[in-house]
């Protein structure tokens, strides 16, 4: 693209705090079907926005420097502590936040050196519920960013996987990965990796 080409807008502050104020006024009931779909609707809608900054850098709208950028600043408001004075919502919201987090390291990860090459998506998950069996939370991230690269990449993960899993992070990460898999609709060309991985999170994990 030139620089004068015109890009859209992935994502605001205003977009994320729009779903935030309506959380606030919901009365959430998690046993309520409408209260669970908000939540997804939340999640996967921040999902859609990484997909399109996925789809923007292959097709070559945008370059890597500025996916990684726009991603970026998408982490930083979906991340930030949300403002809500119910202990009970802010604790979904940071179980959706939690469901993100890897989600954003995954696309990162990917435009920085493609698809992971060692394993299926279901080997990383399962490597990872084992890291997270062992206490080693740095490691199972790894795994389950490595998954999140060929979910991008086209593969997907096995419902009978997910229905199978005990509830903890994994759970929730592989949650996460749903909506980036439901986002990422259109068949992608493949990236795979050649030099290994490139980008590791500050301080979460160092590669598997």
């Amino acid at each position: 693209m030139t620089d004068d080409e015109p890009v859209e807008t992935f994502y605001t502050e205003e977009r994320w705090q729009n779903w935030i104020d309506r959380l606030r006024e919901e009365d959430l009931d998690l046993e309520d079907e409408d209260s669970a779909r908000l939540l997804m609707n939340l999640q996967e809608d921040t999902a859609i926005a990484v997909a399109k900054v996925l789809e923007s850098y292959e097709d070559g709208s945008i370059d890597e420097e500025r996916a990684h950028e726009e991603l970026s600043e998408m982490q930083e408001i979906v991340l930030a502590e949300a403002p809500l004075e119910d202990e009970e919502k802010a604790m979904l919201i940071e179980s959706v936040q939690m469901s993100l987090e890897v989600v954003f390291y995954a696309a990162q990860e990917f435009v920085a050196a493609g698809a992971a090459e060692e394993a299926s998506v279901e080997e990383y998950i399962d490597a990872a519920a084992d890291a997270e069996a062992g206490d080693d939370i740095d490691t199972a991230v790894g795994y389950i960013v490595q998954a999140g690269t060929l979910v991008i990449d086209g593969e997907e993960i096995d419902p009978a996987l997910v229905e199978e899993m005990e509830y903890g992070l994994v759970a929730e990460w592989v949650n996460g990965l749903e909506s980036l898999q439901n986002a990422l609709a259109s068949p992608r060309p493949s990236k795979k990796r050649t030099d290994g991985a490139a980008f590791s999170p500050p301080g979460v994990w160092e590669g598997v």
